[in-house]
């Protein structure tokens, strides 16, 4: 049973409600300022209590108040187990082991998949690829560059369920462009029942009047959607470095567990030197990657040409095996890369081709003379640049 206690200073691990919201202290630290600046308050002096939120929509939100300044703060002191008073029924008890039954990941067994049976879509065969690596990868670096229309979002959704389920990912960031952020979050809830924010600037002001202006938009939810030119902003990149270790310390354990990259090639550094060079956009995935765990980079066209981009998008998503201007080998290629073509699929069950075949017909335009001196013009000045 749990009791309420208005006064004293809670200790660590223990439950209090602060601004009408329930959070755990993890750490406090007092100091010998008074508790008020009136004659006759007493020399205990002020408390920092540090709290982390157990609501659902702000789980892991971290929050530091002075407690003896704090207006309706309490604690909740656990004082005795509660009173058995029976046996509950057998088919009460069944439906209970048949709950922690369901909700474990498997019985033993670390090859088992589950979340193609959590999901609600009809998979593909070839989709469980990535899936099949990830589980037994360590850490899951993958590039998933299939052609256009194989389903990399559900091969990503796959991914992401089945590391929530083992317990090794909790913490999701999706960094896609802007006009697939709602894409992202309605097929992350509508195919495998997972909730997923969208980080803007609309959500960040309404997160400033429910919670105050120091709310952090990157702590405030464990799985979140950006846009990659939302997130190279000044303002969102300093609000999430406040929540990286500062520098000096150590990045281990990482803060975040998982980083997908949706259209990853917008990522990588274009140039055709020794040194390709960092966009805007490169410099922000370089900063997030280090601190998580997992990665996932998508896109249907890796290779932009150009070998020093190339072996700078692979560095950032596993730096370990690739190094920027170095060529890659072939033999890590093959762990981390999984590429496949309509063209290469083998045909479904009764013999019938999975995709239509595609046919190329070349089409001739015939310019006006106004368009073919336009062109002259700008291959003249072309050249003269």
């Amino acid at each position: 049973m749990q009791q309420i206690s208005q006064s004293g200073i809670p200790e660590q691990g223990q439950l209090v409600e602060v601004r009408h919201r329930r959070y755990i202290v993890s750490e406090i630290a007092g100091s010998t300022l008074p508790s008020s600046t009136l004659p006759e308050a007493n020399g205990n002096g002020q408390t920092l209590v540090s709290l982390t939120s157990i609501e659902d929509d702000a789980l892991g939100e971290e929050l530091q108040v002075i407690w003896e300044l704090e207006p309706g703060a309490r604690s909740y002191d656990q004082s005795t187990l509660p009173e058995v008073t029976g046996f509950d029924q057998p088919d009460r008890l069944d439906a209970f082991l048949d709950a922690v039954r369901w909700g474990a990941a498997s019985s033993a067994d670390v090859r088992a998949l589950q979340a193609p049976f959590r999901s609600g879509i009809e998979i593909e065969d070839y989709q469980l690829d990535p899936l099949v690596r990830a589980i037994q990868m360590p850490r899951v670096n993958l590039l998933i560059a299939d052609d256009v229309g194989l389903g990399k979002t559900i091969e990503t959704g796959l991914v992401i369920q089945e590391l929530i389920i083992r317990h090794r990912a909790r913490r999701i960031l999706v960094v896609c462009p802007a006009a697939l952020q709602i894409h992202w979050r309605d097929q992350m809830r509508e195919k495998f029942g997972l909730e997923f924010r969208v980080v803007d600037a609309a959500m960040m002001k309404q997160l400033r009047r429910q919670r105050g202006i120091h709310v952090n938009p990157w702590t405030h939810f464990p799985r979140l959607i950006a846009s990659i030119d939302f997130l190279k902003r000044e303002r969102p990149t300093r609000l999430f470095r406040e929540v990286l270790p500062a520098e000096g310390e150590s990045i281990y354990p990482r803060k975040f567990d998982m980083l997908i990259v949706d259209e990853a090639h917008n990522v990588a550094p274009s140039g055709r030197g020794r040194y390709a060079t960092d966009s805007l956009r490169t410099k922000a995935i370089r900063m997030l990657a280090p601190h998580f765990e997992h990665k996932l980079f998508l896109t249907a066209t890796p290779h932009n040409g150009y070998p020093e981009s190339f072996s700078a998008l692979l560095e950032l998503l596993d730096n370990q095996r690739f190094a920027r201007g170095m060529p890659p080998d072939l033999k890590h290629l093959d762990v981390v890369v999984v590429r496949r073509m309509k063209s290469e699929l083998p045909p479904t069950w009764d013999g019938s081709p999975r995709f239509p075949e595609r046919k190329l017909r070349p089409l001739e335009v015939a310019y006006t003379g106004r368009e073919k001196d336009i062109h002259a013009c700008l291959k003249e000045y072309t050249a003269l640049r």
